[in-house]
């Protein structure tokens, strides 16, 4: 395998851009494609089949990129598509998921204490965050709430404002994320809200953010395989299922700089 082939990435839209750019910060020689599904964006609220269907059809064109690894910065996707993305992409590349880094960064520090998670219904509901992480360590409680507002209002532009506070009050005030120890970001767009969830603990709660988590993860594996690249060959590259003026507004939010989007049709 080419140590010099980028790194794909992939999320239902906008979210795991924050991932990539924690991934981009920590590992500067590697070259990135990200895809956003944003023709078919939240995949929240959709089917596991139907994230399974969208996930192989974004793996087809990271393979055709020649990527040395593919991770899944959506959590909806890994919930629902991570062992069929494996088996289906095989030996032509790696490939990782969003959840497990933060699992094992919660089975490492949170023995015996009580974790909430927010999220996606589609990630609440399909429990792997609860199911792996007791698996890691049975004595650690694991308290999900769905909070499916939190990601249009972020893609919208309201999460600095009187109606975001409101917002995300009123989720952090629900009597299932009492007296937690840590709360799990369970979605890739939660950490541009990550300081007024900080705020809204007065800094008592551990805010997890997985974008910084997975990053480090993957320079981790990288590592170990003796997958690292010395030099970035070429630009990043960012691509996405459908272009508008609010998706390139989001992009720029998201990534942290303006950001150049290449548009590819899943489906005709």
């Amino acid at each position: 395998m080419n140590n010099s082939a980028p790194i794909g990435i992939f999320d239902s839209g906008v979210g795991g851009l924050t991932v990539a750019h924690a991934v981009s910060d920590l590992l500067p020689e590697e070259q990135l494609v990200y895809f956003g599904d944003s023709a078919h964006l939240p995949y929240g609220d959709k089917s596991a089949a139907t994230i399974q269907a969208y996930s192989i059809k974004i793996c087809d064109v990271l393979l055709e990129k020649g990527c040395k690894l593919i991770l899944i910065a959506c959590n909806s996707a890994s919930a629902a598509a991570y062992e069929l993305i494996k088996a289906y992409v095989g030996s032509k590349a790696k490939v990782l998921n969003v959840i497990d880094p933060v699992v094992d960064h919660v089975a490492k520090n949170y023995t015996s204490k009580k974790v909430g998670l927010i999220g996606t219904k589609q990630t609440v509901g399909s429990g792997v965050y609860e199911y792996q992480i007791k698996v890691k360590d049975p004595s650690i409680k694991v308290q999900s709430l769905a909070t499916p507002l939190l990601v249009p209002m972020i893609e919208e532009g309201f999460h600095n404002d009187n109606i975001s506070e409101a917002i995300i009050s009123e989720y952090l005030n629900h009597s299932i994320l009492n007296e937690v120890n840590g709360l799990i970001l369970g979605c890739t767009h939660y950490p541009l809200i990550k300081d007024s969830i900080e705020s809204f603990y007065q800094n008592k709660v551990e805010v997890i953010d997985s974008s910084r988590i997975v990053a480090a993860a993957l320079k981790l594996y990288l590592e170990d395989l003796n997958l690292l690249s010395s030099a970035r060959e070429q630009e990043n590259e960012f691509i996405v299922s459908d272009i508008t003026p609010s998706f390139e507004k989001a992009s720029e939010l998201f990534f942290g700089s303006k950001i150049k989007l290449n548009q590819h049709i899943l489906w005709e």
